[in-house]
């Protein structure tokens, strides 16, 4: 519930403080002294859209904060906790507004976009506006109304989601349709590229290896001629080689480790080096004799390498790429492939598709159905109290699955009324008058207020053209609502006014050319004096004193 407020510099609000208990909190004050500016401040921390004009003459900034108590609301601590927003059972909604328009939103202390305070404050207060009678005439107003009382939220998004799906399944089918002649050009393109590739035949690191080979014929003679004259001065020459000059080294020196010992080492070494230069010379002898000078193979290469090079250039890649352009290029062409199969298919998903959105609608519908039958009885008893005594309520649920399909399914939601006997039922603009309009929203809003999980509820000034004894109805019904729910409701009637459970005041003054707004408790003594100002106008008697005792003593 909404436990404590504080707002400063907004609108024509100095500093205004106060704190709000359970029950029905009834609002009054003199017309035009801002009964609504609390609740309009409130709106910014629920995530409203600020405004440069909202703060107050001459000030910097507009700062308002709204505390509220997570006690019996499980729904906004679980969202406080998915957004790492929880700071124990309170929760600080804060919103700060400069001069020049720009807004700042937080939630116990850290910033957040106004969409989050939205998302949050929707779990924290239910706000019922004093135009409520007006929108209620709305066709998309009464559907809402109908599926807020009926709480099937789950079923509702199940819809959604297969309406979603469906109607994204069918645009991309009609895309695929409406780009067919331009993805068939695109395709034969593509296709032409891809069989040039295709006769080319490149396999993956295959450009590395041509080159490679193709290195090594082209240089093929001076391998030979270089490996030829090596093995020559490491072996096959009979006058000079590293062997022979190796081996009488070795000669020379094992002597001369039994003169000096510091020379015993070198023997071994020589003769390892001697080992060293037969197995470089065997190897070069196998290579000489294995090697490939092949011009056939050459020229092969040659031309593969050139056709390689030519489709580079073509598609603007390194000879290294062509590979993997050749596999995006099929990719691509099969996503083109926009055959009457690929199509049939489609078409049969997005059936499909269809159906579970119609089942699921179907759903939604018997849903609507079955609570529209409940709420049909409890808003007709309802406005048998509030003085209609021969008025029918109805709600009329036409479903049309041939007809226009949206995210809501495919029902036709139509409030009907009957006022007076033997009147048709009609379409609730049509025949309601003002006062009946009021009386009925407010039934209504009464009836499914009470199905709402928010802990606090908002009336301002939804008593609009009710008077009299209806007034008095008007006001049990929201002080009973009060006894489960938190109730504030903003009333320039007596007989609502004196059914609060605690009552606040309004005033308004001016000094040196200001005005500034403040609302503050009334005890009880001032409860009787503001009712009987409420009931006898500037001038207070004895007699409205006395009827003003005989409404807090009803109440």
């Amino acid at each position: 519930m909404l436990a404590h407020m504080t707002i400063s510099n907004f609108a024509i609000v100095k500093n205004l403080e106060f704190e709000l208990k359970p029950g029905m909190t009834t609002i009054t004050g003199e017309t035009g002294a801002g009964k609504s500016i609390a609740i309009d401040a409130l709106g910014l921390c629920l995530g409203d859209r600020a405004e440069a004009c909202m703060v107050r003459p001459n000030e910097d900034k507009a700062e308002i904060s709204a505390a509220f108590s997570l006690l019996n609301n499980q729904a906004a601590r679980r969202w406080l906790e998915d957004n790492e927003l929880i700071d124990g059972d309170e929760c600080i909604l804060r919103r700060v507004i400069t001069k020049e328009g720009r807004s700042r939103g937080f939630i116990n202390g850290s910033p957040v976009p106004a969409s989050q305070q939205k998302a949050l404050g929707q779990l924290l207060i239910n706000i019922h506006g004093q135009h409520a009678h007006q929108q209620l005439m709305r066709p998309d107003y009464q559907q809402q109304m109908l599926d807020q009382y009926a709480g099937h939220h789950q079923l509702m998004e199940k819809t959604r989601n297969h309406y979603q799906r469906w109607r994204q399944a069918n645009n991309e089918y009609k895309r695929l349709v409406q780009n067919r002649e331009e993805n068939e050009a695109q395709k034969q393109l593509i296709q032409y590229q891809v069989k040039e590739l295709n006769e080319l035949a490149l396999a993956e690191d295959e450009y590395d290896e041509i080159e490679e080979e193709h290195k090594r014929l082209s240089n093929s003679g001076e391998l030979a001629v270089s490996s030829q004259t090596a093995l020559s001065m490491l072996y096959d020459n009979e006058d000079c080689n590293a062997l022979n000059m190796l081996q009488s080294a070795c000669q020379e020196v094992a002597n001369l480790g039994e003169i000096d010992s510091n020379l015993s080492a070198i023997p071994q070494m020589l003769e390892e080096a001697i080992i060293q230069v037969q197995e470089a010379s065997q190897e070069l002898r196998s290579y000489l004799d294995n090697m490939d000078m092949d011009p056939q193979r050459l020229m092969y290469l040659e031309e593969r390498l050139a056709k390689i090079m030519s489709l580079a250039r073509k598609h603007y890649v390194m000879p290294e790429e062509l590979y993997n352009k050749h596999q995006e290029l099929l990719k691509e062409l099969e996503n083109l492939d926009c055959s009457d199969e690929r199509l049939e298919e489609i078409a049969e998903n997005i059936e499909c598709l269809r159906q579970k959105f119609l089942a699921s609608a179907e759903k939604l519908s018997k849903s609507r159905q079955r609570y529209a039958k409940e709420l049909d009885k409890k808003i007709s008893d309802s406005m048998h109290q509030l003085s209609m005594e021969n008025g029918v309520f109805k709600i009329d649920v036409q479903s049309d699955a041939e007809g226009m399909l949206s995210p809501l399914g495919f029902d036709t939601i139509t409030f009907l009324v009957s006022t007076n006997p033997g009147q048709p039922l009609q379409p609730l603009g049509k025949v309601a008058s003002g006062g009946e309009l009021s009386r009925i929203s407010l039934a209504i809003q009464v009836i499914t207020a009470q199905k709402v999980e928010t802990p606090s509820l908002i009336f301002d000034e939804v008593d609009v053209g009710i008077s009299g004894p209806t007034a008095a109805i008007v006001g049990k019904m929201l002080r009973t609502l009060g006894e489960s729910t938190q109730v504030m409701c903003v009333t320039h009637l007596p007989q609502v006014a004196g059914c609060g459970h605690q009552q606040m005041f309004v005033a308004k003054k001016s000094s040196k050319g200001q005005t500034e707004t403040n609302m503050f408790p009334l005890t009880q003594e001032a409860r009787v004096n503001e009712l009987a100002r409420l009931l006898g106008g500037s001038e207070i008697t004895e007699r409205t004193l006395a009827n003003a005792k005989e409404l807090l003593v009803a109440a």
